[in-house]
């Protein structure tokens, strides 16, 4: 990498600094700090929705998809798109006005309304494990991309720059430094990936001669993709549109419900088919060029021989001149810091108002100033960089965090929006065996018959539990009935 491209990426890390330094000194309370003052407009929080969903995890997984399976692989987020409308349409009508009458600030807040404390408590700790493990993944997105970029560069040590700035400006800035820079971020990715990256590619390889050459029709056809793996993804990423902390943060950021829907409505456009086909065009392309041996002089003979998720990075860096390689990459990189803010800034409400703050009163939580928040985004900071740098593979990493949230709060939630007296125990319980079950399977590595993954499995004791415990014990006493 030249001078230049070094210069160029630089001034990018640099200015998201100067983002969050920005918004440091103009924000006064916790209304600032973790939902944006409540004033947001459609597009920066639609933006940020897509920039936070679909980020460097995905990005990087896409690309990774995309070298395995071809353009098929773009079906993961076509999920993003239902997961998103359907959220418009069910959820954010029914929790908008009570969020914004009762000055909610977390997912768990909105359970405590509806099941108690203890709930809300366990909410809390499940998300922000979760948030946790995804902040991660994006975290060694970055690493990926850096250690690609810079061959001399240590992925531990890519890891830990990649990990520094995404931390520093989110701790100084808040949520308004995440939804503006994420605006920023998403805009940067959009220009590279349209004018640099898939165009400069395309060429690079040779065009549509050398994709019907050098590949099988599986990678060029959309059924290229078994039955279990649609499902897979359909159980583990639209229900955490239902679930996911960073979001019901930007709906509570929004300034009317009007917004926060139409924001939803643009995020599941931009997710598919926009990003899902440039996603797994480059990666398709990475392939090619794999072949083609342009990867030889890093030390890889052919595609078979490196990892998927690298294949990305290594391309971009083999093709792009001086200059437009810089503009290239500060778009990944912004990609994968747009997704790490707002995690952290998610993993960080859940600790600092749902379990040290838990029961304190609104003005409590304002009175207590800024200075904790920020202490507790640097602290999740640096333990999702050590978990990262114990991981491999960002797509794995990301969608074990989503499985784990999801099995442990979608039929709670539901239960909340949906039923009129919902029985605390019966969330409570749904939680605790929902979430158990999907991470002791994770860590034992099992799956379900057929290659079904675990999270279908949490997701199903999750509402036996909930449906036998509502059934039978009193919602208000505790007794059986």
């Amino acid at each position: 990498m030249g001078i230049l491209d070094g210069a160029i990426i630089l001034a990018y890390l640099l200015a998201m600094i100067g983002i969050g330094t920005y918004f440091y000194r103009r924000n006064k309370d916790h209304d600032d700090y973790y939902v944006g003052g409540r004033n947001m407009n459609s597009w920066h929080i639609g933006l940020s929705v897509v920039a936070t969903d679909v980020g460097g995890g995905f990005s990087i997984g896409l690309g990774g998809l995309g070298f395995l399976m071809g353009i098929s692989g773009s079906w993961m987020l076509f999920t993003g798109l239902i997961g998103a409308w359907l959220s418009a349409v069910l959820l954010i009508p029914r929790i908008y006005q009570r969020a914004r009458v009762n000055q909610w600030l977390t997912l768990s807040q909105f359970l405590g309304s509806s099941y108690g404390p203890r709930v809300a408590l366990l909410a809390g700790i499940i998300s922000a494990i979760g948030y946790v493990g995804f902040t991660s993944s994006q975290i060694l997105a970055g690493a990926k991309l850096a250690s690609a970029t810079f061959l001399d560069l240590d992925r531990l040590d890519a890891l830990l720059i990649m990990g520094a700035i995404a931390v520093i400006y989110t701790v100084i800035g808040g949520l308004k430094a995440v939804i503006y820079t994420d605006t920023v971020q998403w805009a940067i990715l959009m220009i590279g990936l349209i004018f640099i990256g898939i165009p400069l590619g395309y060429t690079a390889i040779g065009g549509i001669s050398a994709l019907r050459s050098s590949l099988g029709p599986e990678f060029l056809s959309l059924r290229h993709i078994s039955v279990i793996q649609l499902v897979n993804w359909f159980v583990t990423i639209v229900p955490i549109w239902f679930v996911g902390m960073t979001l019901y943060q930007r709906i509570y950021a929004a300034r009317d419900e009007r917004t926060a829907r139409r924001a939803w409505f643009k995020a599941g456009l931009f997710e598919y088919p926009v990003m899902a086909f440039m996603g797994v065009l480059l990666g398709l392309f990475a392939r090619v060029a794999a072949q083609q041996g342009m990867f030889a002089y890093a030390g890889y003979a052919g595609p078979e021989s490196m990892d998927p998720e690298m294949g990305l990075p290594l391309f971009l860096r083999t093709v792009l001149p001086a200059g437009l390689m810089g503009l290239m990459l500060a778009a990944y990189f912004s990609a994968i810091m747009s997704t790490a803010d707002s995690c952290l800034m998610a993993a960080s409400g859940n600790i600092v108002i749902d379990l040290i703050g838990r029961k304190k009163t609104r003005a409590e939580h304002q009175a207590t100033g800024l200075g904790l928040s920020q202490v507790i985004t640097l602290i999740v900071g640096l333990l999702a960089i050590g978990l990262a740098a114990g991981m491999q593979n960002v797509l794995e990493l990301m969608l074990m965090s989503y499985a784990f949230m999801v099995s442990g709060l979608l039929i709670p939630v539901l239960g909340a929006l949906w039923i009129k007296q919902p029985s605390p125990q019966a969330a409570f319980w749904s939680m605790l065996g929902g979430g158990t079950t999907t991470l002791s399977m994770q860590v034992a590595g099992l799956t379900l018959p057929g290659g079904l993954d675990p999270n279908l499995a949490g997701i199903t004791v999750s509402a036996i539990l909930f449906a036998a415990v509502h059934r039978f014990v009193h919602p208000l006493t505790g007794t059986y009935s």
